[in-house]
């Protein structure tokens, strides 16, 4: 049983104010793996007078320093890689093969990412030719808090401390509760990496806890918070009474737009693609809408690519999903599996319990619904699970009305030949992310959604201007 019971403020560990235990669950056996401590208010209060205090120097130490930090840490990272892997592993259920490759291997990409987008990056510029004494000096927004979710832990930690570091803002970082041991680990590595003390601080807490605390905090000046629409709302209320900026990167019910003419290994692409870290992706492309033509062929292949992806322990190695992060995310996911078979989609793949052969750990069946229209449950609510929900469509005007129509704004897919057609699906659908065919977006681009998806980019030149403030000066001396 590991016992992580300190909390990471003011570049010390140091102890809880009080005794208030949480146990981590391990997914794959449903067993209690770890015990921290949750913060309290004198915790939460603790961390933030730390980050004030260190925020005037932290801000006017040189950019070029403070990125040289932020190298430091990917050194550390490098060497560290395999604990954060084999933490998330157990603590959220990464099989041990992603968890090293996506899930660990993703903090590295986005902090270099940064470093190269900082190193170009104008943080005092002139407005312009025609205005030879104005300047625009880009200064941190503060007091950052950052609030991250257990699916992607350290994609996330990542996402907002190597920019929030890099942009002079100092920091207070929540975890999940239900993911906290790799953020242990990275607060280690910033105190190897020589942070000053205050720059960055760790509390563990839940939502209810810390995470209200350091929302509605007079001394915090930004939110940035991945997570659930629900809580993002619960946030925004909160901060809303100080004024602080919020970024949000929220929920999504991505769409994936099959198309006649698209590659023979779009379907099975898309379905490998949703089950991914079991289904727990914001950006999951979990509605795919298939042209009428192929719609009978891609149901047939989507169901046997469901059929054969494999379920097991996260800690062993091999290509297969693991279990869902807890028993609250389990039974949800159940109960829309059988509101899915209630409102009369068709069930090609998968269904309610278990996989065959695992009676515990919160292991769920991937599962394929067909013949579903975008009025039913599984086609409106972010299941967060393996689940695939298909929808026929007959022209490329209904495809993109199916599509838009969700509350959500994250991540849309396009599958076609037709280069043209691909374009015009870029521009109108209503969502922050589009992908084609099968290709990623490249190193440094924005991630984020609009509508219920949240607002504010994360990652590259975009994640650096989150936690900017823009500043205009007029009558700068020449020098």
């Amino acid at each position: 049983m590991i016992e992580k019971r300190e909390f990471y403020i003011n570049g010390q560990w140091v102890a809880p104010s009080a005794a208030n235990d949480f146990s981590v669950i391990n997914p794959s056996t449903e067993e209690p793996c770890a015990v921290i401590s949750l913060g309290g208010q004198v915790d939460t209060d603790a961390a933030v007078a730390a980050a004030k205090a260190a925020l005037p120097g932290w801000m006017a130490m040189p950019v070029a320093e403070r990125i040289a930090l932020v190298e430091k840490l990917t050194e550390i990272y490098q060497s560290r890689s395999e604990d954060l892997a084999q933490a998330m592993s157990l603590e959220m259920g990464a099989p041990l093969d992603l968890s090293r490759s996506a899930q660990s291997g993703a903090g590295m990409y986005h902090l270099k990412n940064f470093i190269r987008a900082a190193k170009e990056f104008q943080f005092e510029r002139p407005l312009g030719d025609h205005a030879p004494n104005d300047r625009i000096i880009y200064e941190a927004v503060g007091v950052a808090a950052l609030i991250t979710p257990w699916n992607w832990p350290m994609n996330q930690i990542t996402l907002k401390v190597g920019a929030a570091a890099i942009a002079g803002c100092t920091m207070v970082l929540k975890p999940s509760e239900q993911s906290p041991l790799n953020a242990i680990i990275f607060a280690e590595m910033m105190d190897e990496a020589g942070f000053p003390p205050g720059v960055f601080n760790l509390v563990n807490g839940d939502g209810v806890g810390v995470g209200s605390q350091l929302s509605a905090h007079p001394d915090v000046d930004m939110v940035s918070f991945t997570g659930s629409t629900r809580a993002g709302t619960a946030i925004s209320k909160a901060a809303a009474e100080t004024l602080k900026k919020v970024h949000l990167e929220l929920g999504g019910k991505g769409a994936n737009v099959v198309f006649a003419d698209a590659d023979e290994k779009a379907v099975k692409r898309g379905v490998l693609h949703m089950m991914q870290n079991t289904g727990q992706s914001c950006n999951a492309p979990s509605r795919m809408l298939v042209q009428r033509p192929i719609y009978d062929q891609a149901v047939e292949t989507a169901a046997e690519v469901a059929n054969k992806v494999a379920v097991g322990p996260a800690l062993e190695e091999g290509r297969h999903i693991g279990p869902v992060v807890n028993e609250v995310q389990w039974t949800k996911i159940q109960d829309l599996i059988q509101k899915g078979i209630d409102e009369g989609a068709r069930l090609v793949a998968g269904g309610t319990g278990r996989p065959e052969g695992l009676n515990k750990g919160y292991y769920v069946r991937p599962t394929v619904f067909a013949d579903a229209n975008n009025q039913m449950t599984v086609a409106r609510e972010e299941i967060f699970g393996p689940v695939l929900t298909m929808i026929p469509f007959d022209t490329e005007e209904e495809a993109i009305e199916i599509a838009n129509d969700t509350p959500y704004g994250l991540t849309n897919y396009v599958q076609t030949q037709d280069g043209a057609r691909a374009n015009r699906l870029a521009r109108v659908l209503r969502s922050g992310m589009v992908e084609m065919n099968g290709q990623s977006r490249s190193a440094g681009s924005p991630f984020g959604g609009m509508k219920q998806s949240g607002n504010g980019r994360e990652g590259g030149v975009w994640g650096l201007e989150d936690f900017l403030e823009v500043k205009s000066v007029g009558g700068w001396a020449l020098e």
